[in-house]
C-alpha cells in the first residue's frame, strides 16, 4: 500500500515558500484536501488520526481529544487560533456528524492511501523532491515548531518520543544542518 510505502524516511518541508504553494494549490483542487494538509500541518497529528473525527470532534473547541491509534494514548491538544480559524471556515455548512475528511467515494472519511495520494501528488505538482507522503506533514509541524522554539525538550514531549535525539532525528535535523549553523557561531 503507497501510504506505507517509507513513512519512516519521509522528509520534512522545510521551505515555506514551498508550504504556501502546496496550501495554494491544493485550495484551487479541492478545500477538503487543501484543509487536510493545514489541519496535518498544524495539528502534528498521525494520518491514521487526522482522517477519523467528525466534526462534532473539532467544533468549538480549545482542545482535540484523540484515542492515538497508534499508541491507544488519549492525547488532549491544544488547538491554535488559526487552526480554530481554518476549522470554522471549513466546517461552516457541515453538521455535527460528517466526517471531518469525507470520502467522495461512500460514507466514511478519507482512507491513508487517499490522503497519501493527495499530498504527494501535491508535492509532486509543486516540484518539491524528496519523499514526501502523509508524514510529512507531521514532521513538517515538527520542523517549524522547533526552528521557531527552540525547545526540543517540549517537541519531545508532544510527539512522545524517549529521547531529544530521536526527536531531532524524526524532524531531520542532522549533523550537516548543525554544522552549518556552527560555522558561523563564534564568541
Amino acid at each position: 500500500m503507497a501510504a506505507k510505502q517509507g513513512q519512516n524516511s519521509v522528509e520534512p518541508i522545510r521551505d515555506p515558500e514551498q508550504i504556501r504553494a502546496m496550501k495554494e494549490y491544493l485550495l484551487h483542487r479541492s478545500y477538503r484536501d487543501y484543509f487536510l494538509f493545514t489541519f496535518g500541518i498544524n495539528s502534528r497529528l498521525r494520518i491514521s488520526d487526522i482522517v477519523s473525527p467528525r466534526v462534532m470532534d473539532v467544533r468549538n473547541t480549545e482542545h482535540l481529544r484523540i484515542k492515538e491509534r497508534k499508541t491507544g494514548k488519549i492525547r488532549k491538544i491544544r488547538m491554535t487560533g488559526a487552526l480554530k480559524q481554518e476549522i470554522e471556515k471549513y466546517t461552516r455548512q457541515m453538521a455535527d456528524l460528517d466526517f471531518l475528511f469525507p470520502s467522495r467515494k461512500g460514507k466514511g472519511p478519507i482512507g491513508r492511501e487517499t490522503a497519501w495520494r493527495i499530498i504527494n501528488g501535491a508535492a509532486r505538482a509543486c516540484g518539491i523532491e524528496g519523499a514526501i507522503g502523509t508524514h510529512t506533514m507531521r514532521k513538517t509541524f515538527g520542523y517549524h515548531f522547533y526552528q521557531q522554539i527552540k525547545d526540543v525538550a517540549i517537541l519531545q514531549q508532544i510527539f512522545g518520543h524517549s529521547v531529544p535525539s530521536v526527536t531531532l532525528r524524526y524532524i531531520s535535523i542532522n549533523d550537516e544542518m548543525i554544522d552549518e549553523v556552527l560555522e558561523g557561531f563564534s564568541l
